[in-house]
């Protein structure tokens, strides 16, 4: 299998420390495509390193709702002015996340809208972060597009049905996690086997959420095989062929990713 894993954090702690080997580990599965996710300022030249140095790695800037509170100063023209690096092809995370609540809602809101601006202006996708936010989470999307499109995806997706129509009526792709391996998955296994093929992605978001059989280890982007096979299983589908299929979606997405 060629697959592409759309998520991941190789610069967290986990995976950082031994990285050459996590990705050529990764390689060795048949992972031909990383993207680099910051969560905040201070990271992006550490992820932007790793893009520069490896052919099949890149990376984005953003800001994750979490962080919002402490990023203030990091608004749309500072974002715009470090996407235009080749090896940045998408931007965020951002998003909102009332589950933790570890920034204040309307900062929350501020900090997603400043990224969404963003992608509107330089043509680069937004990578959504989402979690008991659903209705605001679509309400913003919907505003915001409406003010010009964007691509984006949502990714690890672990809201509702009801969610996942929206989003895609928006245009946007859904990412799923090893999250639809577990046992206690079932409303996002029946939502995973009916997404459009050509919406579809797939990622590890590491060193989090090892899939089946790899649950409680630290996770990496060459478990993102695993969470093919298991989907592939879900739909009915050749495993090869899904990874093939979602490999081609993150290039569509991030279509800098051809020429970067």
């Amino acid at each position: 299998m060629k697959l592409a894993d759309s998520h991941c954090h190789l610069n967290y702690k986990g995976l950082a420390e031994d990285q050459a080997a996590v990705i050529a580990r990764a390689r060795e599965t048949g992972v031909v495509a990383m993207l680099n996710i910051s969560t905040r300022e201070r990271e992006w030249d550490d992820v932007l390193a790793v893009a520069e140095r490896e052919a099949d790695v890149w990376a984005t800037v953003g800001i994750h709702p979490h962080e919002a509170d402490s990023h203030p100063d990091v608004d749309t023209d500072k974002l715009i002015a470090r996407a235009a690096h080749p090896r940045v092809v998408g931007i965020g995370e951002t998003g909102l996340d009332y589950y933790y609540d570890h920034s204040d809602r309307d900062r929350q809101k501020s900090s997603f809208r400043s990224h969404l601006a963003a992608c509107r202006q330089t043509g680069l996708p937004v990578v959504v972060h989402t979690r008991d936010a659903e209705a605001d989470t679509a309400a913003i999307l919907r505003d915001e597009l409406g003010q010009g499109a964007f691509p984006g995806v949502i990714h690890c997706f672990t809201a509702s049905a009801d969610f996942a129509r929206t989003a895609l009526d928006l245009g946007f792709y859904i990412s799923i996690s090893g999250i639809v391996t577990f046992k206690n998955a079932r409303d996002l296994q029946e939502t995973a086997a009916w997404l459009p093929e050509d919406r579809l992605l797939i990622e590890t978001d590491a060193p989090f959420l090892a899939p089946v059989p790899h649950r409680g280890k630290t996770g990496e982007p060459a478990f993102v095989a695993d969470t093919c096979r298991f989907l592939a299983g879900l739909r009915g589908v050749d495993p090869e062929a899904l990874a093939e299929r979602t490999r081609a979606n993150f290039h569509t997405l991030f279509a800098k990713t051809v020429d970067a």
